[in-house]
């Protein structure tokens, strides 16, 4: 089962998230069964609201190929993406999205929007929901109760 092999790596780089006092959200994105690159939320480490898992991978696997059209890539994400992750994916050319909790707060690719699957965008990606979701979301849910 690749796909939650995979997830497993994102769910590890949100556990480290969640170490260092950041929502516990990780991603890795492959291409050819290999991971180009991996990441988890940075938003406080960075003082960057633009520091989503997502978007740090995307940055990463661009600077690696030398270019910012991820075609034949896949990204693995513990939680469904909000709209700017979402509209990076699109603008990325990524071809697939696997995620694993939906977020009915701030999902933009299933609970509140659609973006990755508009057709009036220029690219569309295949999506899998719901690999590793309970993992995904017990670890948000750990974190919120242990802030409060």
């Amino acid at each position: 089962m690749p796909d939650q092999e995979f997830m497993r790596e994102a769910l590890r780089e949100a556990k480290i998230a969640s170490t260092k006092g950041e929502v516990p959200i990780g991603a890795v994105l492959v291409r050819d069964g290999q991971i180009l690159a991996r990441d988890h939320n940075r938003r406080e480490e960075q003082s960057d609201p633009t520091a989503h898992a997502e978007i740090l991978v995307l940055r990463e696997a661009g600077r690696l190929l030398g270019g910012w059209r991820l075609p034949g890539s896949t990204l693995y994400v513990t939680i469904e993406p909000c709209p700017m992750c979402a509209g990076a994916l699109v603008q990325a050319r990524v071809d697939r999205l696997v995620y694993g909790a939906p977020d009915p707060k701030a999902g933009a690719v299933d609970s509140l929007y659609h973006i990755t699957d508009d057709a009036r965008l220029n690219h569309r990606l295949q999506i899998t929901s719901g690999v590793l979701a309970e993992e995904s979301a017990q670890l948000m849910r750990d974190f919120f109760k242990n802030k409060r």
